[in-house]
């Protein structure tokens, strides 16, 4: 579905991003995990087209959209949850949702009626205005927001962060969810246990490069993945 070729990325005089490669086929869900700094999000951003690459290609089923404008990439199918959520807090959830779906003009109340059995607290919560709900709910809400617009592709830039345990659990359970209805994930995390669990292929990113590939459970069983990112030792394999 997506196919990302050579892709390299300069910041000034700072190559961000050194050449990756990487797949993501239809109705999976891929992952790229590493530490901060290491090219994740900037990839993110590049396919989105919020960043223009330096090199290389992005593919979505082989039409090239390298360097396309944000705009028309969602409206090839493609949709970004972003880090820290930014959704807008003087706005409704109902009117969040609503923004989601701007590139559409038919009927909308079939798809949030979809969205709120997906995440009934955001219909509980649906007048409430999106700067007042907890971390865990605003994040609901990204996504919910994501959602709207149909995508087939949908990016995700680290999902978890800052939230309560349990909350995470429900963040990935979601997305296990999503994926279920058809819809590609493509998702960076720096919690690395619960990403591999649910990746059917993973990828780590390392000051810009790939290091490692392979499937989400061959990744969680090795021993340099457990050492670097899952906070085990070689010894507890």
């Amino acid at each position: 579905m997506l196919k990302v070729k050579d892709l390299k990325v300069n910041y000034g005089g700072i190559e961000a991003v050194k050449g990756i490669s990487f797949e993501v086929p239809e109705k999976s869900i891929v992952t790229l995990i590493g530490a901060n700094g290491a090219g994740k999000s900037t990839t993110l951003r590049t396919i989105a087209g919020l960043v223009k690459p330096s090199g290389g290609k992005v593919e979505l089923f082989g039409e090239d959209i390298t360097g396309v404008d944000p705009s028309t990439i969602v409206g090839h199918g493609i949709t970004m949850v972003p880090e820290g959520r930014r959704i807008f807090p003087d706005m409704t959830v109902l009117e969040n949702l609503k923004i989601g779906a701007y590139l559409r003009n038919e009927d909308l109340d079939s798809d949030i009626k979809w969205i709120y059995e997906l995440f009934p607290r955001l219909e509980e919560r649906h007048w409430q205005l999106g700067g007042t709900l907890s971390g865990g709910e605003q994040q609901m809400l990204s996504v919910a927001r994501a959602l709207m617009s149909r995508p087939k592709l949908m990016m995700m830039d680290e999902p978890s962060l800052g939230l309560a345990p349990l909350v995470v659990r429900d963040i990935f359970s979601i997305i296990e969810t999503i994926n279920r209805k058809g819809v590609t994930i493509l998702l960076i995390e720096q919690n690395a246990n619960m990403a591999l669990q649910i990746a059917d292929r993973a990828y780590v990113l390392e000051t810009g490069c790939i290091t490692m590939s392979g499937t989400g459970a061959e990744l969680f069983e090795d021993d340099r993945i457990k050492e670097a990112y899952l906070g085990k030792k070689r010894s507890d394999a």
